[in-house]
């Protein structure tokens, strides 16, 4: 999809310094949970773009980002200061690393990883398939629908910052599935670690790199 101006319909805390932002699907917008699209903002006259990822389940009537907030950063706590009926320009979506009806999905996240992840999973679920979630994070986001996720019968581990994702994801694979892997650098470098130690060939992972 080429760049569109498209009307923001709701803005919420999703937890700290996280905000969901939905926004209207303009016709046809034919996007899948796990891919993102490029978000740009005017800012002091310049054009300000970043990429994120879809993390509502379809895109049916309006799509869902979640969003970070960097106090320092030039775009977030722009965003987060949105209100219903603002316009933000769009375009996409990208990406190949997403959700394809799997019939199991195991999701391993990092930070603002878990957008997609939940995003994923409700998808699975919603579709009679069987999802798993590891998320890493020092002030978790998106509490509410991972509780929803683990009541619906999806495995969910939620571990702090610092902690070893080892037996997590030796939990989370061990009946198989598609694993799907969304964070920075550091984190997705410790998944794959943890993935081969739980004897789980890495390569036909579904990867994105926040950076």
């Amino acid at each position: 999809m080429d760049e569109r101006s498209l009307p923001v319909t709701a803005v919420r805390s999703v937890g700290p310094d996280a905000v969901a932002i939905d926004i209207e699907t303009p016709s046809a917008f034919d996007a899948q949970p796990g891919q993102f699209v490029k978000l740009t903002l005017s800012v002091d006259g310049e054009d300000e773009s970043r990429f994120y990822t879809i993390s509502s389940p379809d895109v049916e009537d309006e799509f869902e980002i979640t969003v970070g907030i960097d106090p320092e950063g030039a775009v977030a706590p722009l965003l987060a200061d949105l209100e219903a009926g603002d316009s933000v320009r769009i375009a996409g979506p990208f990406g190949s690393d997403y959700y394809e009806g799997e019939e199991r999905a195991v999701l391993l996240a990092g930070g603002p990883g878990i957008g997609p992840a939940v995003g994923i999973a409700e998808r699975a679920l919603d579709e009679g398939n069987a999802a798993a979630i590891v998320y890493q994070d020092a002030t978790p986001i998106h509490e509410d629908r991972l509780e929803a996720l683990e009541a619906a019968g999806a495995v969910v581990h939620v571990l702090d910052g610092d902690a070893d994702l080892t037996d997590a994801v030796a939990d989370a694979v061990g009946d198989g599935g598609q694993v799907f892997i969304y964070g920075f650098a550091d984190f997705l470098d410790d998944a794959t670690a943890a993935l081969e130690a739980a004897g789980v060939d890495t390569d036909d992972a579904k990867v994105e790199n926040f950076g």
